[in-house]
């Protein structure tokens, strides 16, 4: 197969939520030492009411079942919304376009790779109750962008000291903090391509046709080496409303 061919190959179509199991065998790491979802199911068992921000596809929320009698996910992209829905009917969940407009409804609100909105999120709380996300922080795979000579992700940046200030400035109490940066290993350029189209704001301007040059050191790169290493970036907030 020639090597642009591959590359063209290995866009195919974007991926619905947060599913890659394509990547897998592809790509090694990214995930931290915490396990969120346990994190979650510990906060859901003594919650009635729970929101989940920026579902996505709604696996995760599906995955955490059984739910709380009231619980609301929220999914603003069109590709995903109607994917969500169907997956988390059967839960009795709704699934909105836009934050819920209410206050004091929600023991537990998440946030897994979403927003972290926190106004919104002191409002929707009630008191004692929880915020828990994790978050993709602004280092995330920047490796890439320097291998490529793309420009950086982020402008700003995005890590656990900036999301807890914010948190704090709302009026919340953060009582946990965990931040890390696990290796990530690519091992075949194809995947780098599919993992640079289904997350379109590592590198705005990323095509493979584009990038075809910097695309072919990487690729001889990786037969040389057995793989590109980078590093994810990650971190976790657990606060409460006093």
């Amino acid at each position: 197969m020639r090597i642009g061919q591959q590359y063209e190959d290995s866009a195919g179509e974007r991926a619905t939520g947060w599913e890659f199991a394509w990547l897998d065998g592809r790509d090694v790491g990214s995930e931290p030492s915490w396990s969120y979802p346990a994190l979650a199911r510990a906060l859901l068992r003594r919650a009635s009411a729970v929101l989940d921000l920026d579902t996505g596809s709604g696996e995760l929320l599906a995955e955490l079942a059984p739910l709380p009698p009231h619980t609301v996910a929220v999914e603003s992209w069109a590709r995903n919304t109607p994917v969500a829905r169907d997956r988390l009917a059967p839960f009795g969940v709704p699934v909105l376009t836009e934050l819920p407009g209410g206050e004091n409804e929600f023991d537990v609100v998440l946030s897994r790779h979403g927003r972290l909105p926190a106004a919104d999120i002191v409002r929707l709380l009630r008191r004692g109750g929880r915020v828990l996300s994790q978050q993709v922080g602004s280092d995330d795979l920047a490796g890439l962008n320097g291998a490529l000579g793309a420009a950086p992700a982020h402008r700003a940046p995005w890590n656990a000291e900036v999301a807890t200030s914010a948190l704090c400035a709302a009026g919340l109490e953060v009582t946990d903090v965990r931040e890390e940066r696990p290796p990530v290993t690519f091992t075949d350029v194809g995947a780098v391509v599919r993992q640079l189209r289904d997350l379109p704001w590592q590198i705005r301007d990323f095509s493979p046709r584009l990038y075809q040059e910097a695309l072919a050191r990487l690729d001889t790169f990786i037969r040389l080496h057995g793989g590109f290493t980078v590093k994810a970036h990650r971190f976790l907030i657990e606060a409460v409303r006093p």
